[in-house]
């Protein structure tokens, strides 16, 4: 067997694990395996491709390659190990930049390497296709760099969630579009230099002006979007760098990717088409001003007398949960309420947090229960039948404003928590959420706010319920003894 032969076998192995791994993760049960399956894929194709790859390399190139690697490989391996949930989802962000610029500078070593004429072995046909390649490729991964830090500033907080509103933005996001057309069809009859430049720059600006322009409520979205966008942008540079398992895998990402983002605009009942066109057809209202009274407040005291009166709990968790890291507090109070005979259940709205899957990740990794998980379509009518629901640290996924439609979230499906008979929402202050929409649940009748890190509240609940249960047990022996 050839080299060359037991790359390709190699490269196939991976292809399947790849595959295997998708179709692990895509359930709670066997997410596990599923990253076991992707680490052994991508080990496997990194081996095969660096030894095809030494075999024409300098001792010097290859020696490059090993420092690179180790860098690359202990930057990567200190930021997975130093950063917090919380950070996840601009973390993944950052790191389709990296995909995207990689894209951008495979495609620009393509066109220098055929227009050099020491290295110039394509005619024809196959030259024009090569350019075309060249073009695609650069554009769709400088969109997906620029896209991808934008995303990043926004999620990490550096610039504000609101979105871009410049004037006559869809009409430069369209003009941007047809000039890429119109510079790749004069690129491969013509491969000037300056074309390439200019669709760079003409790429860059798109990618950051489409995600600018997108609202922070429409952001879970966009992170997957631009998951798909990495990907494409992988499979581009695998057909420069004649790497089949390159474009295997970039197309594995990419569908992927922009499948799961289909199916959380149809959560969200977002145009798929208006998302990904950087909010295009959706005008943003302006601040709300409404007057919607005063709120109430509340102790974790009176909402441990809540809880142990209540016969059903519904708790909507939220980005604030992940802030503050209370998953493990909150699966200790669901045990405790369980243990009480209290029904317990979750409600997960599909872009709780900031990332796709992101509370149920928590939750698990706190140790609840998943078949008390439940999503927001499995247990949207079951509020008004409960005692008590607990808001942790949700904002725009339970905002009654979707209903409103010149609100910015209008139309979005959210969890219809106010239908219960108590609402207590954690909270460390009345600012609006992520989306910028100020929320009227905090005002209702039914509605507590319970201020404060949840962490704590959450914990001194805990520990108002095993206090009142230590005084009631010391009364009954009290008795007895009379």
């Amino acid at each position: 067997m050839t080299a060359t032969t037991a790359v390709q076998a190699a490269y196939i192995v991976a292809a399947l694990l790849f595959v295997l791994s998708l179709a692990g993760l895509s359930k709670h049960e066997t997410a596990r395996s599923g990253v076991v399956y992707g680490i052994a894929g991508m080990t496997i194709a990194l081996v095969a491709t660096i030894a095809l790859a030494a075999r024409d390399m300098t001792a010097a190139a290859v020696a490059l390659l090993v420092i690179a690697m180790v860098i690359g490989g202990g930057i990567g391996l200190w930021r997975a190990r130093v950063v917090q949930m919380t950070g996840m989802p601009e973390l993944i962000a950052i790191l389709h930049s990296f995909v995207g610029l990689a894209a951008v500078l495979v495609g620009w070593n393509g066109y220098l390497e055929v227009a050099d004429p020491a290295h110039a072995a394509l005619t024809g046909t196959l030259l024009h296709i090569h350019h075309a390649e060249v073009f695609v490729g650069v554009f769709i991964g400088a969109v997906t760099f620029t896209g991808s830090i934008v995303a990043y500033l926004k999620l990490s907080a550096r610039i504000a969630s609101r979105p871009l509103m410049l004037p006559g933005r869809h009409v430069l996001n369209l003009g941007a579009l047809v000039a890429f057309v119109a510079l790749t069809g004069w690129f491969v009859a013509d491969p000037q230099r300056g074309l390439l430049v200019a669709v760079t720059v003409i790429a860059l600006a798109l990618g950051w002006h489409l995600v600018a322009s997108i609202g922070g409520g429409d952001m879970p979205v966009v992170v997957s979007m631009l998951n798909s966008y990495s990907g494409w942008a992988a499979a581009a540079s695998g057909f420069l760098l004649d790497n089949d398992l390159l474009i295997v895998t970039g197309a594995l990402v990419g569908s992927s990717g922009a499948y799961l983002s289909y199916v959380m605009c149809q959560a969200m009942n977002r145009s798929f088409i208006s998302v990904i066109a950087g909010g295009f057809g959706t005008e943003q209202a302006a601040g709300d001003d409404t007057e919607y009274g005063e709120h109430r407040e509340t102790t974790a005291a009176d909402t441990a007398a809540l809880l142990r009166e209540a016969t059903s709990v519904i708790i909507t968790p939220g980005y604030g949960m992940a802030v503050a890291q209370a998953q493990g507090p909150v699966a200790e109070l669901t045990r405790n309420l369980r243990a009480r005979g209290v029904q317990v259940r979750f409600g997960v709205h599909p872009v709780a947090g900031r990332l796709p899957g992101h509370m149920n990740v928590l939750l698990a990794e706190a140790d609840v229960p998943y078949d008390i998980v439940l999503e927001m379509d499995e247990i949207n009518d079951d509020f008004a039948g409960t005692s008590v629901v607990l808001v942790i640290g949700a904002n725009d996924t339970v905002n009654p404003a979707a209903a409103d439609p010149g609100s910015p979230i209008a139309g979005m499906p959210v969890l219809r928590v106010w239908e219960a008979e108590h609402v207590i929402v954690f909270k460390r202050s009345m600012a609006a959420g992520y989306a910028g929409v100020q929320n009227p649940l905090f005002f209702r009748d039914n509605t507590q706010m319970l201020f404060g890190d949840a962490k704590a509240r959450v914990e001194d609940i805990v520990d108002a319920l095993g206090a009142a249960e230590a005084a009631t047990g010391g009364r009954a022996l009290a008795r007895a003894g009379a």
